[in-house]
């Protein structure tokens, strides 16, 4: 049976009971598999079978509901990266009220002074004032009252419409207490008039002091107040990806025919060569094919170092070009683009409910109908037990007015609404409400090694030298031999290689071994690389580094052997080591009570390696892909909840399978597709933010529950006047508005609290963590060197020394080359940031762009490089000075 799932917006719509309403027509079509409406977003989302129900069968369903209906546009922020427009409905919606408010306020001003003139002695008009003016001073206030219903006649005409269709909500109640205390103010006019026309002043004198006009506009000036105060609250909740959108320029610069044209960003089509300058915000996706440059990403990543881009490389729309200038391929626009796509996620998200959001979307069936009978009940039961009519008129008012569906309809959407906006800013994106409240129960995080606790490529983390005089001669070699090898391992020996500015020398006589090594000549000597049993089968005796090699191995890393003529000339060990937050992230979880599993396909020396090092509660080692899904099935018939943490095409089926699914975001599309939350900044530590906000955003909804159902179980019975034979204690219709208004207003403001959510830091302890892991972090890395003593002997562990980069006494130089200073200050800011670094003094000539940096201690490239981009400017090149 053929499905689809489309979106429609929805009108008319103010409280949990308007959105209870549709669901119930919608649902009600044959053919119809679920409906979600959404009372912030004044949207529905429908899933159905297309052969059966047609979209204008959806549209009339809602329509004979009370309201409007039509599939929803490509509009909105996604609608506004193609034009440049950025309209919010929700602050014109703030808009809008407010001006209704205005309106009733400045009317409500001169009728309240005219109705309260009496209880303290104000002066008025002459034909205002004595009971002979009884008619004029009543008809004074209708006449005010009069422009303020119809200022707010949107609250008659859909409170009505609902309630004749039998499906009454909140602006029912409005309209039946403002119309019944204006009914009875019209009464009472008539009662005056005819009082003063047989002159029974008694009854003038009832009816003056009574009239309840005023009661009828401020019940809807007070409600009013509370839609604008409300309004305003919604409209912030989206504020997060207003930040986002703002990014992206309104117009672009695009190269036609080969002449530039400045155009509107919604005009860029895929396929134009886009011009892109110091400074400019990019307009859409595209590939990089002429220039290079450095682009602030971390509008989409977090990431706050600017990346290097040159031809080739793919660019985002709203990141920020730096210093160069470029020109790029358009390959996607529009709603295609990186950013669309987040905005859409979270727009998805928005459009969904939270299980827990259920028992309210119950009550709130059946709230409106069920206030209006106890209203009614309020007023007989007043009536029959002796009490004036205006009395037990006023106590059913304040029932209808008090009572807060609204509360109720937004406890959910609006805690949702700002929790997925400031998870998008914080690179966490989360498709569901309903993937927030399950990750919330999770208490076991399954986690993929590779790419996710690790950085997903290998790297050298030990150098071992045996007969090479030298780390520079050992990498000379090794260069050498690895450069035409397609061994995943020979690509970390070649970026370490670069990294530390090894000269590059040509080897002949190549000849790869599969699985085995490489071997080659080298100035006509021959050289070979490769595991121990290649090695040994050269003739090479490797006995001296057997107990090192095992420690390697036990540390979960790689030895490679490299020898010359009959002599082992050294070791590298290199491994894929944990990214720098891995262990924090893994520590963090386990500090909320969740139980860490690491699942891989390694074997199982390795995954105890890296399980110990990152203090991991249990590995599950050498899993196939296809039976990942399979363990988190396991972990599931255990009773756990199961949340899996992943980025590869094979961890898709486990990511599906789990509970709660997160994909890293560097990984693949299918991984992201199949999970239920993505970490845009590939960073573990966001995992564990993720969790954080979903415990967070739970809360804040009970929070907003528990509120929504205590006022209106303590403000309903009050309202009564169940107090008032007891303890006197009665509410007015005024005070009964006011209360419903900030009800709303307190839900709304309690979710915007979620605005200021940061994940926990802890403090301290991020460099202490990161330094356990194996090398440090991907910024600077750190190459443990040996050497083995007395070689050829044995080895002994004993003999294994610590080479330091510089010997004692000598100092290190380092020439660095350096964009972007301009003035004097930034030539201080350089000087700070690279004096920071101890036992380091720095010399900064602004006019060449050059700082000499000089230490006693080892500083690395990458480090130094760290410091001063964190400072806003770009490292070029570093040398060293000999």
């Amino acid at each position: 049976m053929p499905k689809t799932a489309e979106r429609f917006d929805v009108t008319g719509m103010t409280c949990a009971a308007c959105s209870a309403a549709v669901e119930r027509s919608v649902k009600k079509i044959a053919g119809v598999e679920s409906v979600n409406v959404n009372l912030l977003t004044n949207s529905m989302n429908v899933e159905y079978d297309k052969e059966q129900v047609s979209d204008s069968e959806i549209i009339k369903a809602v329509t004979d509901a009370g309201y409007g209906a039509f599939p929803k546009a490509e509009r909105g922020v996604r609608q506004s990266l193609k034009t440049g427009a950025a309209e919010n409905p929700l602050l014109q919606e703030a808009e809008e009220t407010g001006l209704r408010l205005k309106v009733s306020v400045l009317l409500m001003i001169p009728l309240m002074y005219i109705s309260m003139s009496h209880m303290f002695n104000w002066p008025l008009p002459f034909f205002l004032s004595g009971m002979e003016n009884a008619v004029s001073f009543a008809f004074a206030q209708f006449l005010l009252v009069v422009p303020i219903i119809f200022i707010n006649r949107k609250f008659f005409t859909m409170g009505f419409k609902t309630l004749f269709r039998g499906q009454p909500n909140m602006d029912s109640l409005i309209a039946i207490a403002s119309g019944a205390a204006l009914l009875y103010g019209v009464i009472a006019i008539f009662r005056m008039s005819y009082g003063l026309g047989v002159g029974d002043w008694g009854l003038v004198q009832k009816y003056y002091h009574d009239l309840y006009l005023e009661s009828s506009a401020m019940i809807l000036t007070l409600i009013t107040v509370g839609k604008f105060l409300e309004a305003r609250s919604k409209g912030k909740t989206s504020e997060a990806i207003r930040k986002l959108m703002d990014l992206v320029p309104k117009m672009a610069r695009v190269e036609r025919d080969g002449t530039e044209e400045l155009i509107p960003v919604g005009a860029v089509e895929t396929g134009d060569i886009v011009i892109i300058k110091p400074g400019d915000s990019l307009p859409v996706d595209g590939v990089i094919v002429e220039g290079h440059s450095f682009v602030d990403e971390s509008s989409l990543t977090g990431e706050s170092i600017p990346v290097e881009k040159q031809s080739g490389a793919r660019v985002s729309a709203a990141t920020i070009n730096q210093t160069g200038a470029f020109k790029f391929r358009a390959t996607h626009v529009g709603a295609d683009t990186t950013l669309a796509k987040i905005i859409a996620l979270v727009e998805d998200a928005n459009a969904t409910k939270a299980p827990v959001s259920r028992l309210a979307d119950k009550i709130s069936a059946i709230f409106v109908p069920l206030v209006i009978g106890i209203a009614v009940i309020t007023t007989a039961g007043w009536l029959f037990a002796g009490a004036t009519f205006e009395f037990a008129l006023s106590m059913g008012i304040t029932v209808l007015v008090i009572s807060c569906p609204c509360a109720l309809g937004l406890a959910t959407p609006v805690a949702i609404m700002v929790s997925t906006g400031r998870g998008a800013e914080e690179g966490i994106l989360v498709k569901s409400a309903e993937a927030l409240e399950v990750f919330h129960q999770v208490d076991t995080v399954v986690l993929d090694k590779t790419g996710t606790l690790t950085e997903g490529k290998p790297r050298v983390t030990d150098i071992v030298l045996g007969s090479a005089g030298s780390e520079e001669e050992l990498l000379t070699i090794a260069q050498a031999l690895e450069k035409n090898s397609e061994h995943h391992l020979a690509n970390a020996i070649l970026d370490y290689a670069k990294e530390k500015n090894v000269p590059l020398k040509e080897i002949s006589g190549f000849n790869a071994i599969a699985g085995r090594g490489v071997e080659g000549y080298l100035d006509g000597v021959f050289y070979a690389a490769g595991n121990e049993k290649f090695i040994r089968e050269k003739g090479i005796d490797t006995g001296s580094a057997a107990e090192l090699a095992h420690r390697f191995s036990e540390e979960g890393k790689t030895p490679l052997y490299f020898a010359g003529d009959k002599s082992l000339l050294g070791i590298m060990a290199l491994a894929d080591i944990p990214k720098a937050t891995s262990r924090q992230a893994v520590e963090r979880f386990k500090e909320m009570g969740v139980k860490v599993v690491m699942l891989t396909g390694d074997n199982e020396k390795t995954a105890e390696a890296i399980r110990l090092r990152l203090g991991i509660d249990e590995s599950i080692a050498e899993a196939l892909p296809q039976e990942k899904d399979q363990k988190i099935q396991a972990l599931q018939q255990q009773g756990q909840k199961v949340a899996m943490i992943g980025d590869g095409i094979n961890d898709a089926p486990a990511l599906a399978r789990a509970d709660a699914g997160i994909a890293i975001g560097a990984g693949t599309d299918v991984a992201i597709e199949a999970a239920d939350i993505v970490l845009t900044k590939s960073d573990l530590l966001d995992a564990a933010g993720a969790m954080e906000l979903s415990r967070a955003t739970i809360r804040n909804i009970k929070q907003n529950l528990f509120w929504a159902f205590f006022y209106n179980i303590l403000g309903i019975p009050l309202a009564a006047g169940l107090l008032y034979p007891a303890f006197g204690l009665k509410l007015t219709p005024m005070i009964g508005a006011a209360a419903m208004s900030l009800s709303s207003f307190f839900v709304v403001t309690n979710a915007l609290r979620l605005r200021k959510f940061k994940p926990t830091v802890m403090a301290g302890r991020g460099v202490e963590l990161a330094a356990a892991t194996i090398g440090a972090t991907a910024k600077e890395r750190t190459v443990t060197k040996t050497v083995l003593g007395n070689f050829p002997d044995h080895f002994s562990g004993d003999l294994v020394q610590q080479i330091t980069k510089n010997n004692e006494g000598e100092t290190m130089e380092k020439i660095l080359k350096i964009k972007g200073m301009m003035c004097k200050n930034c030539q201080a800011h350089v000087e700070k940031a690279l004096t920071g670094l101890e036992g380091t003094t720095v010399e900064v000539n602004l006019e060449d762009g050059s700082a000499r940096v000089s230490s006693s201690k080892t500083v690395s490239d990458e480090k130094l490089k760290q410091v001063v981009e964190e400072a806003g400017y770009v490292v070029t090149s570093i040398s060293k000075q000999v």
